[in-house]
C-alpha cells in the first residue's frame, strides 16, 4: 500500500492580488521543470497545508498549492466579498498566467472536485488530466443531505452538537439559520456557529473516529473561514446553475480522469461519484471499501498516489 511522499519544503511562495481586496497565497514545491499540477483544496474555505504537497512525486511534479479567497494564508480572512465560483475560476487562470503554465493537471477533493470540474468545463484546453476525490456535485440534494437531513441519521450524537447554536424553531432550515449567524455582527454567535458547523464536518469525515481531524476542524481560525465561506456558497447554490456539472460533462470527455471515492463517505455519498462516472465513462472509478471522506485515510492515500504516479508515467 502506498503512503504519502516524504515531507518537502516550499521552493517559492507568492502573494497575488486578484481584486476586491483579496490576496491569494500561492506556493510551489517539487521539481520546477516537472509536470505542473494544481492542488485544489476543499471547503470552500478549507485552505492548504504542507501535507498536501506529499501526494505527488517531487522529482516528477511541479506542485502548485493555493489558498482560495478568504481562507488559509490568503487575505482578508473569511471574507465573502466577491467570493464566488466564477471568481475562483478566474483566480486559477491568473495563477496559471503568473506561473507561465500552458497546461496542468488538476488534483481536487470534495469542493476541490467541484471546482476542478467547473474549471475544466470552462477551460478544457488547459487541463492535462484530473484526479478527483470525494465527488461533490453541489446540488440542492447534496447540500441538504449533510446539513439538513441524511447524515444526521448516521451520526445522531454528533448532530446534537451541530444543532446546539440553533433554536428549535429554526431547525426546519438549518442552512439559512447558520448563515444568518455566520454573517452577523455578534462575534460570540458567529464563532459558536462556526465551531458547530466545522466540527460536524470534521467528525463525519473519517470512517474511524479521528481526534486529530476533529481538533483541526475545531481550530477557531480554520472553523470561521470554513463555516462562513461554505454557508455563503451553499445558500447561493454554489453560484452555478442546477445540475450544471453533470449537464456539461460533454465538454470534458477527452480529459483523462480518475475518480477516487470512499465507500462510506458520509459527507459526499458515493452515489455522486457513480452519477458523474455514468456521464464520464472514459474515467476510472475507484471505490475504496474501507474509507470515508478524508483524503488522509490509508486506502484513499494509496489510490491517490497510485493515480498521480500513473499520470506522471503517462506524461513522460
Amino acid at each position: 500500500m502506498r503512503t504519502l511522499y516524504p515531507e518537502i519544503q516550499c521552493n517559492k511562495s507568492y502573494q497575488l492580488s486578484v481584486g476586491s481586496g483579496h490576496t491569494l497565497h500561492i506556493e510551489e514545491s517539487g521539481n520546477p521543470s516537472g509536470i505542473p499540477v494544481l492542488f485544489v483544496h476543499g471547503g470552500p474555505g478549507g485552505g492548504t497545508s504542507p501535507r498536501h504537497r506529499r501526494f505527488f512525486n517531487p522529482d516528477r511534479y511541479r506542485i502548485i498549492l493555493f489558498d482560495q479567497r478568504g481562507c488559509g494564508q490568503s487575505t482578508p480572512h473569511a471574507s465573502l466579498t466577491d467570493n464566488t465560483t466564477a471568481h475562483l475560476i478566474e483566480d486559477m487562470e491568473k495563477i496559471r498566467d503568473l506561473l507561465s503554465v500552458e497546461q496542468w493537471f488538476l488534483f481536487g477533493g470534495s469542493w476541490g472536485s467541484t471546482l476542478s470540474l467547473l474549471y475544466a468545463q470552462r477551460h478544457p484546453e488547459r487541463v492535462l488530466g484530473m484526479t478527483l476525490r470525494g465527488i461533490f456535485l453541489c446540488r440542492d440534494e447534496d447540500i441538504n443531505w449533510f446539513y439538513q437531513s441524511g447524515a444526521n441519521a448516521i451520526f445522531p450524537d454528533y448532530w446534537q452538537d451541530y444543532l446546539h447554536p440553533i433554536p428549535p424553531e429554526e431547525h426546519g432550515d438549518l442552512l439559512n439559520a447558520f448563515h444568518r449567524r455566520l454573517t452577523s455582527s455578534n462575534e460570540i454567535a458567529r464563532m459558536s456557529a462556526a465551531k458547530a458547523w466545522s466540527v460536524w464536518e470534521g467528525r463525519c469525515s473519517t470512517l474511524d473516529p479521528n481526534q486529530d481531524v476533529a481538533e483541526h476542524f475545531a481550530d477557531p481560525h480554520f472553523a470561521l473561514a470554513m463555516a462562513r465561506i461554505e454557508a455563503h456558497y451553499f445558500v447561493n447554490k454554489a453560484f452555478i446553475e442546477p445540475n450544471q456539472i453533470l449537464r456539461d460533462t460533454t465538454r470534458i470527455l477527452d480529459i483523462p480522469t480518475v475518480i477516487v471515492h470512499g465507500r462510506y463517505d458520509m459527507v459526499c455519498p458515493v452515489k455522486q461519484a457513480f452519477e458523474l462516472h455514468r456521464l464520464l465513462p472514459q474515467a476510472e472509478l475507484h471505490i475504496v471499501r474501507d474509507a470515508g471522506h478524508s483524503a488522509f485515510e490509508p486506502g484513499i492515500i494509496d489510490n491517490l498516489i497510485h493515480t498521480t504516479d500513473k499520470f506522471a508515467e503517462w506524461s513522460a
